[in-house]
């Protein structure tokens, strides 16, 4: 081995290729790969798939899902006791206010991906507040409410989507893997730096945030998913626009002995 040659491309292809290994351990491979290199841009895109995206930062296009709005209720009925009641609701049915923020059926998955990995393995579908709710629920109250109380407006996110986002950054890794084994020659065992360059410009495009790649919708029933359907023009969303508050509620408040909570704060 030459000291331009870069070693760990088998172990990475063999984790890409194992469904039963963690995606994070395959992320991990690929960051030492990408650090051998001095390749920046390699190193911050698994940078982001492992620790996840901050709230102020922009999202890429495969981690905005499609997912309905669902807002719970709190009925007031004098003398009987109070039931929550979650229902899905369209964004046309949100204060004026609230739309003109970009509000729309894409979810943010801001999660590390041991993070999604833990929520999937819950096997229930995710909660996740919109941002700044607080600010605005009183309003939503009043012209939502009909004379109960609203406790929540969210976005609901099948495990199906989630899964289909880690799949989306497995899929990447392969193919990673595939155009450097395209551009080695017979006989050599690691990369080169430049053969893990021009894989990187096979894989990757890393102008505009990675926005070309695959997205996925997910019907409102949760069952179907479908792949490489561009999302429609739009306002660009309000967690884009400033540093807000937004968390994901589950089923459960915590997910023994994987991660300590669901939620993230600003």
């Amino acid at each position: 081995m030459t000291t331009a040659d870069i070693e760990g491309l088998d172990q990475l292809e063999r984790a890409v290729l194992d469904e039963d290994t963690s995606l994070a351990t395959a992320l991990r491979q690929f960051l030492l790969i990408a650090g051998h290199a001095h390749h920046e841009e390699l190193r911050v895109w698994a940078l982001k798939q492992l620790a996840g995206y901050e709230n102020d930062e922009e999202l890429p296009r495969f981690r905005e899902v499609a997912a309905p709005l669902e807002v719970t209720l709190e009925p007031s009925v004098p003398g009987q006791r109070r039931v929550e009641d979650t229902r899905q609701i369209s964004p046309h049915q949100v204060p004026q206010a609230v739309r003109d923020r970009g509000l729309g059926e894409y979810a943010p998955i801001r999660y590390g991906v041991r993070e999604i990995e833990a929520l999937i393995a819950m096997g229930w579908p995710v909660e996740i507040s919109l941002p700044g709710a607080a600010e605005y629920m009183e309003q939503v109250t009043n012209e939502l409410g009909n004379g109960s109380t609203v406790l929540s407006l969210h976005w609901r996110v099948p495990v199906t989507t989630l899964r289909q986002v880690l799949d989306h950054i497995r899929t990447r890794l392969t193919q990673f893997v595939a155009e450097v084994r395209a551009v080695m020659p017979a006989g050599q065992r690691h990369p080169s730096r430049a053969q893990i360059g021009s894989a990187a410009r096979q894989t990757f495009s890393f102008t505009g945030g990675d926005n070309g790649t695959t997205t996925i919708n997910i019907a409102s029933g949760g069952g179907t998913a479908t792949v490489n359907e561009p999302l429609p023009a739009s306002p660009q969303p309000w967690w884009h626009r400033s540093s807000v508050i937004w968390s994901a509620t589950a089923a459960l408040a915590t997910i023994a002995g994987v991660i300590a909570t669901v939620a993230v704060a600003k």
